[in-house]
């Protein structure tokens, strides 16, 4: 009985696991701060020239496919196709990546908006502030 729990329990599990939703396209990168958006900005930026050179790349690969089919034999429907699943990809990175991109640009802005608006603010406390008086006897 306690076999075929755990066998059950095993195949639920690996139809469970195979089922989960991979990791996008685009995926967050490892080791850079969450607050850091402009090394974010650098970074999603450059996975989009990546992908933009990989897209040009098949699509000179399927331009090939298409101006001689008759060299790939019975390739030759799958290997176009293939192609075009992979500038697919391609265009969906570098648009989630420009996207991605933007957003931290926009956000970066923020952050140093926001970091001069306390630094005019501290500033201005400091030259509104009333010197406190001494109490000392000094003059008389």
């Amino acid at each position: 009985m306690k076999a075929i729990k755990f066998l059950l329990l095993l195949l639920v599990f690996t139809v469970l696991t195979s089922c989960a939703q991979m990791s996008s396209s685009v995926i967050a990168p490892i080791g850079i701060a969450d607050n850091d958006h402009e090394a974010l900005v650098n970074y999603y930026e450059n996975l989009a020239k990546e992908a933009k050179i990989r897209l040009q790349a098949n699509k000179k690969i399927l331009e090939a496919y298409e101006a001689r089919p008759y060299y790939y034999g019975r390739q030759g429907l799958d290997l176009p196709s293939h192609t075009s699943a992979n500038i697919r990809a391609y265009e969906k990175t570098v648009r989630q990546s420009l996207k991605y991109a933007d957003l931290h640009r926009r956000m970066a802005l923020e952050q140093k908006n926001s970091q001069l608006s306390q630094a005019e603010a501290s500033l201005d406390s400091d030259f509104t502030m009333e010197k406190p008086e001494h109490s000392g006897n000094k003059g008389l």
